[in-house]
Formats: structure tokens, C-alpha cells, sequence
């Protein structure tokens, strides 16, 4: 489980360090950071997939993602007694994204390259990655050390073995060194960042291949986009958790029973409904009952991943199924780490009834964002490695 996630100079999050629990919900208004805190876990999530230079530049590039405000902030300044102004900065321009997790850890630093007359002059280059064991940085936890091309491991005699001199730095060191005999403390977080599942607005639009049928494969773990719904239910129907689908249905439409209708090797899904003669299909479900569907698709699957991120999932939701939706997360809690970015004042009040449940308010104040009520003292113990 992560205990920690920390942030920096990414848009709004000049220094964000968040404690994290089982059960995360963040909310706060318009404009306070929550996006940005999402699309910072989506970044962590890309670098493991070597695709973090393409996901900065579909934002604006690196220019555009980092902090825009002063390095520092005085007293003065804060309280308005000063005018806010830029100073000559004493760091280099960096954007550091980790997180601390119960066994192993991880940061890295993206920063510009050396002007070299290059047209890739502003792409983001890795200046330091490191995963160390347990939550806090400490010389003597270090596993895995990288500054600029050269990464070297620690091994298990406690000397340090230089892996390799030359690996581009536009590139992480999962790309090039999950290795399971000479890296695999490298393999191994990688494959935990991969694991990984981020769920954003289902398209439930009259032309959503969700509406259609679907091939029969067996699909354990939705798709991000719900596309294989029809098959994710008739997967948690013969080797999941049947009884809690059933249950979770009747929670949120009292009288109705799923059904998985298979033709020709396809498959489509049916509601009977109270009332109604017949079972309707998905293409006649309106687009909020089809919408928590998915959600039982994403939420019982069969392999419950390491951390399962929501963004705004009442999205589409008549207000009367969000207790519904708070209780069908909460049993997912139970067996992933589960982070719910959230507009909706009920889900929320009903998810911070959950025990366990670590309710994060986001504020901004002069274009930073800051967490309700941290102080200094409240922060987790978090350090960066040094360029």
C-alpha cells in the first residue's frame, strides 16, 4: 500500500506531500488542484510504461506542466504586505514526482536538458531516479541510484555495482534495467506501478460500443474505457464474486436482476427491471444505469489491483445511487488501495463513513495548492534525492 505521495512543482502543486490511508477521497472546489494531483499519479503511472515525454507533451510540454510561480513565497508576500515577484532561483527547474509504500519506494526528477542545438532542446530529460526500502530516504535504504545516464544497484553484500553508464536519459530506468538477476528491485516496482488502474468518464453516448455486443473472452480486469463490460460481468459471474454482483444490483436498483445473453459467440447485457415485461439491453439503458454497471464491472473485479484510482465517478449518477456507489467502494477498499477524486458532496460524506477513510480537501491560496488543515508538523517525513 502507498503511505505517502509527494509532489512537486507540477502546475499548482508547488510541494504537496499527502499522507494516504486504504480509502482516499479528494475533493475541494473548482480550480483547487484536483486534476492536477490526478494527472500527477497518471504521470508516476506513464513513467513505468515509458511514456512520460509523450503524456507531458499532450499537456504543453514541460514548460507548461511546471510550477509557474515564485520559488518562494515570503511571509509578507502571503499576508499581502509585498508585492509578488520573481527572484533569481537557487535550484534548477525540476519536476519530482514519489511515493512511499510499505516495502519499497520511489522518486524521480524530470528536469530540460543541456542546451545541446537540438530541436529537443525543451524535451524532458530524467535527471535522478531512486527506489530505496521502506518510506523514508535514507542513504543506508538506497536500492537503486540513477543520476543522469548512470544507474547503479546496491548489492547484496551492501557494495554498489554500476549496471550501466549509458542509459538515455530521456528514457526511465524501467525501460532499459528491469533485469531480475542484475535489477530486480527495478522489475519489481515496476511491475507494481503497472498494476496500477485508472478509471475516468466512461463514454456512454447512443454510439458507445458499450451498447453493443461484445466477443466472449474472459476479461477479469475491465478495460479503461468499459468497452468490455458485457464480458467483465459474465467473468465475475463464473469465477468472481456472483453473490456480491447480484447483491450490489438489488443495492441500486431494488427489483432488478443481470442477465449476459450469449449469441454466436457474442455477448450482451439485459436488466430486468420491476414492473417491465421484458429485460431491456444496453442500448436502452439510460446512461446512468449503465454507468454504475461499469462501475460493478471495475469495482468487483476478479484481480483486484494494488491501488485503483476513480476520477469523479458519480459523473451521470441520479444522486440517490451515490450511498449505493460509497458501499460498492468500500468493498473494494477492502481489498485494493482505492483513491476517488469527487465533486459530489453526498458520495463523499457517505465514503468518509467508511472506516479507514483518509478525506483529503484540497485548497489554493496565491495559485498553490495546499491540503485543509496540514500544517508543517502534520506532513509525512519525505525527502528528494540531490541531483
Amino acid at each position: 500500500m502507498l503511505t505517502t505521495l509527494a509532489i512537486a512543482n507540477y502546475r499548482s502543486l508547488h510541494e504537496l506531500i499527502l499522507p494516504l490511508g486504504q480509502l482516499n477521497v479528494v475533493s475541494g472546489e473548482n480550480g483547487s488542484g484536483k486534476s492536477s494531483l490526478y494527472k500527477a499519479l497518471r504521470l508516476l503511472a506513464e513513467i513505468a510504461d515509458g511514456g512520460v515525454a509523450a503524456s507531458l507533451a499532450r499537456e504543453g510540454g514541460l514548460v507548461s506542466a511546471l510550477w509557474a510561480g515564485p520559488e518562494a513565497l515570503s511571509h509578507a508576500a502571503r499576508r499581502g504586505e509585498a508585492p509578488i515577484q520573481g527572484v533569481t532561483p537557487t535550484q534548477s527547474r525540476s519536476l519530482r514526482l514519489g511515493f512511499a509504500a510499505e516495502e519499497l519506494s520511489y522518486s524521480v526528477d524530470l528536469g530540460y536538458p543541456v542546451p545541446a542545438q537540438s530541436a529537443f532542446d525543451f524535451d524532458p530529460v530524467i535527471k535522478t531516479e531512486c527506489i530505496w526500502a521502506g518510506p523514508v530516504l535514507r542513504p543506508a535504504s538506497m536500492l537503486v541510484e540513477r543520476h543522469g545516464a548512470l544507474v547503479k544497484v546496491r548489492q547484496g553484500s551492501g557494495e554498489w555495482n554500476v549496471v550501466t553508464d549509458g542509459i538515455p536519459t530521456f528514457d526511465s530506468m524501467f525501460t532499459h534495467l528491469a533485469d531480475p538477476h542484475n535489477a530486480p528491485e527495478v522489475l519489481r516496482m515496476r511491475e507494481f506501478i503497472r498494476s496500477w488502474r485508472f478509471y475516468d468518464h466512461f463514454r456512454v453516448d447512443a454510439g458507445s460500443p458499450i451498447r453493443e455486443s461484445q466477443y466472449a473472452v474472459r476479461t477479469p480486469v475491465l478495460s479503461h474505457d468499459g468497452r468490455d463490460l458485457a464480458a467483465a460481468l459474465q467473468t465475475i459471474l463464473e469465477i468472481g464474486d456472483a453473490a456480491g454482483l447480484a447483491s450490489a444490483i438489488e443495492d441500486a436498483f431494488p427489483g432488478s436482476c443481470l442477465h449476459i445473453s450469449t449469441q454466436d459467440g457474442r455477448l450482451s447485457v439485459t436488466l430486468s427491471q420491476r414492473g417491465l415485461l421484458r429485460a431491456l439491453g444496453a442500448a436502452e439503458l439510460s446512461d446512468g444505469t449503465l454507468r454504475f454497471l461499469l462501475w460493478i464491472a471495475a469495482l468487483l473485479t476478479p484481480r483486484p489491483p494494488v491501488l485503483m484510482v476513480l476520477n469523479e465517478p458519480e459523473t451521470s449518477l441520479h444522486p440517490d445511487l451515490l450511498p449505493a456507489l460509497a458501499r460498492l467502494i468500500g468493498v473494494a477498499a477492502t481489498r485494493s488501495q482505492l483513491w476517488v477524486v469527487s465533486h459530489s458532496t453526498r458520495l463523499i460524506a457517505a465514503l468518509e463513513q467508511i472506516e479507514g477513510c483518509q478525506s483529503i480537501r484540497l485548497v489554493k491560496e496565491l495559485g498553490e495548492t495546499h491540503i485543509l488543515g496540514q500544517g508543517s508538523l502534520d506532513r509525512p517525513n519525505w525527502k528528494w534525492l540531490t541531483r
